[in-house]
C-alpha cells in the first residue's frame, strides 16, 4: 500500500505544480484516431492513481495514451491497437508484467518500458530477460519517463542507408535494419539491433558500459549498466556466444570476422 501512495503522491505533486489548466483524463483512450505526429503509448497499470496521472503528464507531454489496468486488458488493447510503445508495471494482477512481456515478444519487437516499484535485481533481471528495453523505478517524475520514452522512440526510428555490414557469419543490412546469421533472418528487437550495430561499427574496439549506455539508449544521465549486460546476453543467443567478447572490467567487444 505505501509503494503504491508514493508512486501516486509523487505523480500528483508534478501534474499540480505545473499549473497550467488541467484537461479532463480521458479515460482508457483510443489511439485509432490520433495523429501520427503523436507516439501512440500503451500504459498497463493497475493502480488507478498512477496510471490516470500518467496518462494525463504524458499526454500534456505529446503523446497518445491509452492505458490499461491489469494484464489481460493489456493484450487486448495491444492486439486491438498496437501502439509505438507499451510501458508495462511489472506487478500486475493476474497475468503479471512479465508474462505480458514475454507474450508480446513472441509476436512483435515494439519497444517496451518496464514500471518496478523496487530497484531489485531480480526484479529488472526478469523484465529485461522477457524482453524489455528499459525500465523505471517507481515512485518517478513524469518528465523523467518521459524523456526515457522520447531516448527510445529516437533509436528505434534511427535509419541508416549505409551499405550492408558482414562480420563473419552476421550480416547487418542497415538500410532494411535487418540482420541474418549464416544466411538466416534473426528477430531482433530494436534496441538489441541498435546495440549489435554500435558494437559491429566498432568491432575490435573495446566499448564501454557507459559509452554504449549513451550511444544505444541515448543517456546522457547515469544509467543502470545492468541494462547493457542484459541485452549482450540476448544478443549472444541469437548471433552466437563468441561473437561477443567481455573485456572484464572495460566492457565488450565484437571479435573481427
Amino acid at each position: 500500500m505505501f509503494r503504491r501512495f508514493a508512486g501516486g503522491f509523487a505523480l500528483y505533486a508534478v501534474v499540480v505544480e505545473r499549473g497550467a489548466a488541467d484537461p479532463s483524463p480521458s479515460g482508457p483512450g483510443d489511439l485509432s484516431g490520433e495523429s501520427t505526429a503523436r507516439p501512440r503509448i500503451l500504459l498497463v497499470e493497475d493502480d488507478p492513481t498512477i496510471r490516470q496521472m500518467t496518462q494525463l503528464a504524458l499526454e500534456r507531454d505529446g503523446f497518445a495514451v491509452a492505458t490499461a489496468h491489469d494484464g489481460a486488458d493489456g493484450l487486448s488493447a495491444f492486439r486491438s491497437q498496437p501502439p509505438d510503445l507499451v510501458i508495462l508495471d511489472l506487478m500486475l494482477p493476474g497475468v503479471d508484467g512479465v508474462s505480458v512481456c514475454r507474450t508480446i515478444r513472441e509476436h512483435s519487437v515494439v519497444p517496451i518500458v518496464m514500471l518496478t516499484a523496487r530497484s531489485d535485481p531480480i526484479d529488472v533481471v526478469l523484465g529485461l530477460e522477457a524482453g524489455a528495453d528499459d525500465y523505471v523505478t517507481k515512485p518517478f517524475e513524469p518528465s523523467i519517463l518521459a524523456a526515457r520514452l522520447r531516448a527510445v522512440l529516437r533509436r528505434v526510428g534511427r535509419h541508416d542507408s549505409s551499405p550492408i555490414l558482414r562480420i563473419g557469419d552476421v550480416e547487418i543490412d542497415r538500410a532494411g535494419m535487418e540482420v541474418r546469421v549464416a544466411g538466416e533472418l534473426v528477430g531482433l528487437t530494436p534496441t538489441e539491433y541498435r546495440l549489435l550495430l554500435e558494437l559491429a561499427e566498432n568491432r575490435g574496439v573495446v566499448c564501454g558500459r557507459e559509452r554504449l549506455l549513451e550511444e544505444v539508449w541515448g543517456y546522457v544521465w547515469a544509467g543502470d549498466t545492468r541494462l547493457v549486460d542484459m541485452h549482450v546476453r540476448r544478443l549472444r543467443v541469437k548471433v552466437g556466444p563468441d561473437m561477443i567478447e567481455t573485456v572484464r572490467g572495460a566492457g565488450y567487444k565484437l571479435v573481427k570476422g
